[in-house]
């Protein structure tokens, strides 16, 4: 069965996107940082990691750069709502620092999954 780990600081999203993931068939792990996530990614890796950019311990591009670092073969969703400047901007950064797929929040169930399986199909 495909894991897909979830590092989202904000507990209703993360639990929103597990729940979701669940529903579809997925196993779903999550995290509150990019700390934790690197954490349980080195314990037990995911084959699809989906992580918020702004975080407090670890940021999603400090993240998506471990994780490529250390692991190549999973693939990563950036999501991001802004911050100080805008989301596109983050978003865009973490597709040059080795994210697949980048989503605006707010998303649909219907986006994510979407993401999700076009990712595992596609391979890339």
């Amino acid at each position: 069965m495909t894991k897909i780990l979830v590092i989202e600081d904000d507990r209703g999203v993360r639990d929103y996107l597990v729940t979701i993931l669940v529903r579809a068939g997925y196993t779903a792990v999550a995290a509150r940082d990019g700390k934790e996530g690197i954490k349980l990614h080195r314990r037990a890796p995911a084959d699809v990691v989906i992580t918020d950019i702004i975080m407090p311990e670890k940021d999603g591009i400090e993240t998506i750069l471990d994780l490529r670092r250390a692991d190549p073969v999973p693939k990563v969703i950036a999501i991001s709502g802004g911050g100080h400047i805008a989301a596109d901007d983050h978003l865009r950064s973490a597709t040059l620092l080795g994210a697949d797929l980048a989503l605006c929040k707010p998303f649909t169930g219907d986006e994510i999954l979407t993401a999700v399986d076009h990712l595992l199909a596609s391979g890339t």
